[in-house]
């Protein structure tokens, strides 16, 4: 180990994040080091902003992420099935708004504003705000690996027979930080992932 990265462990113990730190869900002190240290969220706010918007950043154990202005509509117009082996970029209709209308019974895309690169001992889950879940829109992530990055594709839909509204550059779910016993043997760069580095709101890939 180099003079320098003992330093780094150093300063990473004095903020309660170190690689020793006791495994489990991060809290706001470490994931707000690890964002400002290591570039683990950008942009990142590291406080909750609510004056007259659907609440954003950092929470007591987690951070509530914005989606972006960029969403693709699901329409059924041009295609009879949906196939994940062989998805045609038909389906949806692209929108940039501020306000985007999910119609009844159907679902969107969008992306995170937030870039996200997860340390090779964190995992991330995602779960949706509970303003947006009240109103019947679900959002649904899987989990972020260790060692990806990226912007997050997010996927809403609406429960209802109304349509839905989704207000871009506001909260719409919350990501907890989970920090393993210790690094995996294999992170998700490792085995070159297809959505590693992904940018903009990503389709299916095969």
């Amino acid at each position: 180990m180099t003079a320098e990265h003992a330093l780094k462990d150093i300063e990473k113990l004095a903020a309660n994040v170190g690689a020793d730190a006791i495994p489990g869900i991060l809290a706001d002190h470490q994931i707000r080091w690890l964002a400002q240290n290591e570039g683990m969220i950008e942009p990142f706010v590291e406080k909750q902003t609510r004056e007259g918007v659907i609440s954003y950043g950092l929470s007591s154990y987690g951070y509530d992420a914005r989606c972006s202005d960029d969403f693709m509509i699901f329409t059924n117009i041009d295609n009879a099935i949906v196939d994940p082996k062989n998805f045609s970029n038909q389906s949806f209709v692209e929108r940039k708004t501020d306000v985007c209308v999910i119609p009844p019974n159907s679902f969107v895309l969008t992306r995170t504003v937030e870039y996200f690169r997860i340390p090779k001992d964190v995992l991330v889950i995602c779960l949706g705000k509970s303003t947006y879940a009240r109103c019947g829109l679900i959002v649904n992530v899987t989990p972020l690996e260790p060692g990806w990055e990226g912007h997050v594709t997010l996927e809403i839909s609406n429960t209802t027979p109304l349509p839905a509204k989704i207000y871009a550059n506001e909260g719409l779910c919350q990501f907890l930080f989970f920090k393993g016993s210790d690094a995996c043997e294999v992170s998700y760069a490792d085995r070159s992932g297809k959505y590693m580095g992904q940018r903009g709101v990503t389709l299916p890939r095969l």
